[in-house]
Formats: structure tokens, sequence, C-alpha cells
């Protein structure tokens, strides 16, 4: 079940596997994906199970099967290391996704950007669009509201008997997003909300406001 909320007037839709779909403008955003990843840790013998990385294409074609948007917006870390077999699924899903492709290229993202623009996909440091600023690092600018990726943001929560529960999630300041990992196999950072914060945490098939 999704979320929909409203940020300077406009309509984001928060989806349970960690995409951000802004109606107004039919863009999905996407960040952390890190395609490859898996590949990479096989290829130094970590016992990694090959599925997981077809895991992430079909993640990505549900959440793009569900919005059908006019563009695609991956906020940094699409791909995790060099190139490796993953790149092959890589140009295979986006030959048969209709959507345009944009990459704001973050700190993993060291394949030659000549790859993707064969692909299509055009790469920005950063994007503006309207009062937004699309980053992979999260960034403050006055007048901006910041949609970001990087953290791998989760949320802990503690109940009876002292259960513990961490949890992946959307954390958003008065003027930022951090939008949760997207990738199957990517590690979570705990952030620690204050009262101005609004977490919206990902529970099972959910998108629930803590």
């Amino acid at each position: 079940m999704t979320h929909t909320i409203k940020i300077n007037n406009q309509e984001f839709i928060l989806h349970p596997l960690g995409g951000v779909f802004w109606k107004n403008k039919s863009l999905l955003l996407i960040s952390d994906v890190h395609l490859g990843k898996v590949a990479h840790f096989r290829k130094f013998g970590a016992a990694v199970p090959q599925r997981a990385a077809q895991k992430n294409f079909m993640q990505l074609d549900e959440v793009v099967g569900h919005f059908q948007p006019f563009q695609i917006c991956f906020l940094g870390d699409l791909f995790h290391s060099h190139l490796n077999k993953e790149w092959q699924l890589f140009e295979n899903w986006v030959e048969k996704t209709p959507a345009e492709i944009i990459l704001v290229a973050g700190n993993h993202d060291i394949i030659s950007p000549e790859r993707f623009e064969r692909l299509g996909v055009t790469i920005y440091k950063e994007w503006i669009l309207d009062k937004f600023l699309l980053t992979h690092h999260p960034r403050e600018r006055e007048g901006y509201f910041n949609f970001c990726g990087h953290i791998h943001p989760a949320i802990r929560l503690e109940g009876f008997g002292r259960q513990r529960l961490r949890l992946s999630c959307f954390f958003k300041s008065a003027s930022q997003m951090i939008l949760p990992a997207f990738g199957e196999f990517t590690g979570t950072h705990v952030l620690e909300p204050t009262k101005n914060d609004e977490v919206f945490a990902i529970v099972e098939d959910e998108v629930l406001k803590i």
C-alpha cells in the first residue's frame, strides 16, 4: 500500500519498494539500487545467491509498472562498482523500459558516462526542477526542497520485552526527504528523528507514517 503526501503543493506517492512518484511531473525517483553489487561480492567469494541480482530488476519492473512514469530519475549509486555481468541485465532492462531515464550520479557511479549515454541515459551532477533539488548526497540549499539518497535510512522501533525492529524508511525534514535504498543487497543506517521530522517506515508491503 502506497502513501501520498504533499510538498510545496505537489503530490508525491511513496511506494513500499522505496520509490517516490512525483505525480504532477509523472517522474519516478529511485535511489541506491547498487546494481552489480551481487556480482561484485560473488567475484570475491561471498556466498550471495545469484537470484538477488534478478530481484533488483523484478522490483524495478514492479514499481515502474505500477506508476508507468514518463521519466525515471535514479538518485545516485545506480551501479555499485566497475562493469560486471549485471551490466548486460541493465542494458536489457533499459531497452524494454519506455520511460526516459536520468541518473544523478553518486559516489559509486564510476562507470564511464559514455556507456550510459549510449543507452540514452542522461547524467547530471544534480537536477533542479522548479523548486526541487535532486541530488545523491543530502544537500541544503535555501529556497529548495531536496530529494536525495546515499544514507540508506532506517528507523529503530522498540516494543515490549525489549523487542527491537529495524525498518527502512523515507526520512523527511522540513526541506529534505532521504529515500531508502532500493537495492535488494544493501545495508541501512539508523537515523534518530527530531520532533520536527517525519518518518515513513516500510513495513512489508506498506508505507506507514511513524
